[in-house]
C-alpha cells in the first residue's frame, strides 16, 4: 500500500512490489488507486493533478466468503480498506452494527465488517477486534490512513517513508525497492540479531524500514509524519487467585477461543507435536472438527524427532497424522529459500522442520492450528525455573553476593559452580534478556567490526515497565515484547505463508490472554512442571503422558548438521558471503573447524551467522538503489 502527497509513484514498480508478495495470496491479486482528484481507478489510469494519492495492492488467500469478499473493500464511499487475517468475532461485529446503526453489507465478509466499524465507531473500533490482523484503510472524506495490526503481532506490518511518500506491506521484501540507500545495515540491529538470534521489534536490519509494533495502529495524512499510538497494553497482574476458579476459567476460554478460530469455507488441519500446547489445541478442534487432520514433522534421527510421540497422541485423539521426515540435504536444498521468506534472518533452528511441516500440510488444507503463545501466556520455558533455583543466593544480604560474585569471577571457565554463581548475584534485569542468548558481549567484541550495541537498550525498558512484577512474571513481559514476536510468530507466520498456508493460534486470543494474566507464580512453575494450571485445565482432554511430557518443541539436530555436510556447505557459505566488513567470518570458521573435529558446542553460533550470511548474499544491489533508478529498472 502506497500513500503518496503529491500523487506520483511508478505503476510497474508497485506492481512488482505485489508481485514478491504473491506467495501471501495466491488467489486473487488487485491494485487500487484513491484520491482527491480520481475517487478510484486502475493504475493505467491513475492521474491526480494537484492531489495526492493512495494506491491499494493485495494479494488474497481466499478463506472467508471465497466468492465475493474481494479486495480492497470500499464502504460507504468513504473507506478503502485491506485486511490481512482473521476476526473471529466479525458477524457479531456485524450484528452490533445493524442493530445500533442499521449498517448494510454487500458481502459476508470480514474486511466489510472493519470498514463499516470504523465508519461507525471511529478508530476506537480496532478495541473491538478479535482476532489475527494486519489493515489499512483510508478515509477519504477526511484524508486519513489508519493502519493497525493486532495485540499480539501474530500478522506483521511494514512501513517505510520516502520522500516520495508512506509505503506499507505485510513483508519487507515488497519496500525494500523504494528504501534507497546502499546497502546498508543497521549495526545495533546486527549486534541484537547476534545476541537474540532475530531483530527485536520494531526495527529490521535495514534501518529506513520499521515494523508496526504489536498492539499499535498509524494514522499519517499525506505530507505529515507518521504517528503511532498503542491500544492494546500486555500486562501481567499476577494476585492470589483459588486454582480451581484459575484452572476452569483457562480451560473454559481456550475452548471458546478454539472453536471461534475453526471458522473457515476452505480444508482446515492442525499441527501436531509431541506436548501439551498443541494437543490441547488438537482435542479441542475435535469436539468440533471430528474428522480433523494433524501434522507433524520430525528427523530420520529419533534423538530429535517427535513424530513416535506425536503418532501415539494423535492415536489417542482419534486424529489422522501425517508426518514430515526432514533429512540433511533438504536443509541444503531449502535453507536459502527459508532465509528469503524471513525478510530479516531468524536463527532459530525450529524454522527448518516448521517449513517443511507447513509445506506438507499445505498440499492437504488452506488453514492450521497451532500451539504458539501458549509457554509465554502460562509459564512454558524451563529458564523460568531460573528464579527459584538461584533463591537461595540471590536472598543473600548485598556484601555477601558481592563477595560471591568476586569469587566467580576468579574461578577458571567450566569450573562447576561459577556460572550459578555469576547468574545468581546479577540482577534479573541483567541476566535475563530472552530464551536465546547467543554471543554475548566480548564475544561480540571480537566478532562485529563496528560497536556492538548492549541487549540493555531493548530489555531495560521493559523491566522499568514491569517494576514491581515477580521475576517470573518479569521474564514472562520481556518475553511477550521480544521473544514472542520476534522470533515465535516472525516464523509462524513467514513459513506458514511461504505456502500459502494460514496458521492461526488459539492461546493468543484476548479471552485465553484475560485469564492467563493474572496467574500468580506458583501456577505457573510448579515444583515438578511449567505451565502448571494450563496443564491442569486440558488433564480431562489428553492422556496422561502428553499432559506430564516436558517441553520440546521441534528439537533439532543442528549440532549434528553441522559435523556432516551441511557443516562443509556451512563453511563454503560463509566464505562466499562478502559480510566480511560486518563480522569476522575467520573468526567463526575457526569456531566451526573446532565443532567439526569434536570440540567445544558452537553449533547455535555457527547457525546464527550462516543465517546472517545466507541473508546477506541475498540483498541484491538493486532493492537498495535510490528510489528513481529502481522504478526506470522495472
Amino acid at each position: 500500500m502506497f500513500l503518496s502527497g503529491d500523487g506520483t509513484a511508478d505503476p510497474s514498480a508497485l506492481a512488482a512490489a505485489l508481485d514478491r508478495l504473491r506467495h501471501r495470496g495466491p488467489d486473487e491479486t488487485s491494485l487500487v488507486v484513491c484520491s482527491q482528484a480520481t475517487q478510484t481507478s486502475t493504475l493505467e489510469t491513475w492521474s491526480a493533478p494537484g492531489g495526492f494519492g493512495v494506491v491499494f495492492g493485495f494479494t488474497r488467500l481466499a478463506i472467508i466468503d471465497v466468492a465475493h469478499s474481494h479486495q480492497p473493500v470500499q464502504y460507504a464511499e468513504r473507506w478503502t480498506v485491506v485486511f490481512n487475517g482473521e476476526l473471529y468475532n466479525f458477524r457479531e461485529l456485524r450484528t452490533a452494527l445493524q442493530r445500533e446503526h442499521g449498517a448494510s453489507f454487500a458481502t459476508e465478509g470480514e474486511a466489510e465488517v472493519l470498514a463499516a466499524a470504523y465508519h461507525y465507531w471511529g478508530p476506537a473500533a480496532v478495541r473491538r477486534l478479535r482476532g489475527m490482523f494486519a489493515a489499512v484503510l483510508w478515509d477519504e472524506h477526511t484524508g486519513t490512513l489508519h493502519a493497525i495490526r493486532d495485540p499480539f503481532g501474530i500478522k506483521p506490518l511494514y512501513h517505510l517513508r520516502t520522500p516520495d511518500g508512506l509505503y506499507l506491506a505485510s513483508e519487507k521484501k515488497a519496500l525494500l525497492p523504494f528504501a534507497g540507500g546502499a546497502r546498508r545495515i543497521g549495526t545495533a540491529a546486527l549486534s541484537h540479531y547476534l545476541t537474540l538470534q532475530y531483530v527485536p521489534e520494531p526495527a529490521t536490519l535495514h534501518p529506513a524500514v520499521h515494523r508496526l509494533p504489536a498492539g499499535h495502529a498509524l494514522t499519517c495524512r499525506p505530507g505529515e509524519e507518521p504517528v503511532l499510538q498503542r491500544y492494546f497494553q500486555i500486562a501481567l497482574r499476577p494476585a492470589p487467585r483459588p486454582a480451581a476458579e484459575a484452572i476452569a476459567a483457562i480451560r473454559d476460554a481456550l475452548r471458546d477461543s478454539v472453536h471461534a478460530h475453526l471458522q473457515s469455507e476452505v480444508p482446515l488441519g492442525a499441527f501436531l507435536s509431541s506436548g501439551v500446547d498443541s494437543s490441547a489445541v488438537v482435542a479441542l478442534a475435535r469436539e468440533k472438527h471430528p474428522n480433523l487432520r494433524a501434522y507433524t514433522a520430525g528427523f530420520d534421527d529419533a534423538r530429535y524427532s517427535e513424530i513416535e510421540a506425536a503418532a501415539q497422541t494423535a492415536a489417542a485423539l482419534g486424529v489422522h497424522l501425517t508426518a514430515t521426515v526432514v533429512r540433511d540435504e533438504d536443509v541444503i536444498e531449502a535453507l536459502p529459500r527459508i532465509v528469503w521468506h524471513l525478510d530479516d534472518p531468524v536463527a532459530d533452528p525450529a524454522i527448518v522442520p516448521l517449513y517443511f511441516l507447513c509445506r506438507t500440510a499445505a498440499r492437504d488444507v488452506t488453514v492450521v492450528l497451532s500451539g504458539e503463545g501458549a509457554d509465554e501466556l502460562f509459564g512454558g520455558y524451563e529458564i523460568y525455573r531460573e528464579p527459584a533455583a538461584l533463591a537461595r543466593v540471590a536472598g543473600l544480604p548485598d556484601p555477601v553476593r558481592r563477595g560471591l560474585r568476586a569469587v566467580a569471577e576468579v574461578m577458571p571457565e567450566g569450573v562447576r559452580g561459577k556460572s550459578f554463581l555469576q547468574r545468581a548475584t546479577t540482577p534479573i534485569g541483567q541476566r535475563y534478556y530472552g530464551n536465546a542468548r547467543i554471543f554475548g558481549p566480548a564475544e561480540k567484541a571480537v566478532l562485529m567490526r563496528g560497536p556492538a550495541d548492549p541487549h540493555t537498550t531493548v530489555t531495560s525498558p521493559l523491566y522499568a515497565a514491569a517494576a514491581g512484577l515477580d521475576d517470573i512474571s518479569a521474564m514472562q513481559y520481556v518475553d511477550l515484547h521480544t521473544w514472542l514476536p520476534g522470533d515465535i510468530l516472525t516464523k509462524a507466520d513467514r513459513m506458514s505463508m511461504a505456502h500459502s498456508l494460514e496458521l492461526r493460534v488459539p492461546f493468543l486470543d484476548r479471552a485465553v490472554w484475560a485469564a492467563a494474566a493474572g496467574l500468580p507464580p506458583e501456577l505457573k512453575i510448579s515444583p515438578h512442571a511449567t505451565k502448571h494450571a494450563l496443564r491442569e485445565a486440558v488433564r480431562d482432554l489428553l492422556p496422561p503422558a502428553v499432559v506430564d511430557r516436558r517441553k520440546l518443541g521441534f528439537p533439532t539436530p543442528t549440532r549434528v548438521w553441522l559435523r556432516g555436510p551441511i557443516g562443509e556447505w556451512a563453511a563454503e557459505t560463509m566464505a562466499t558471503a562478502d559480510v566480511d566488513h560486518l563480522i569476522d567470518v575467520a573468526h567463526v570458521q575457526r569456531l566451526l573447524a573446532a565443532h567439526r573435529k569434536g570440540g567445544p558446542d558452537h553449533s547455535r553460533k555457527i547457525w546464527t551467522v550462516l543465517m546472517f550470511c545466507l541473508w546477506y548474499a541475498q540483498q541484491p544491489a538493486a532493492a537498495m538503489l535510490p528510489v528513481t533508478a529502481v522504478h526506470t529498472r522495472l
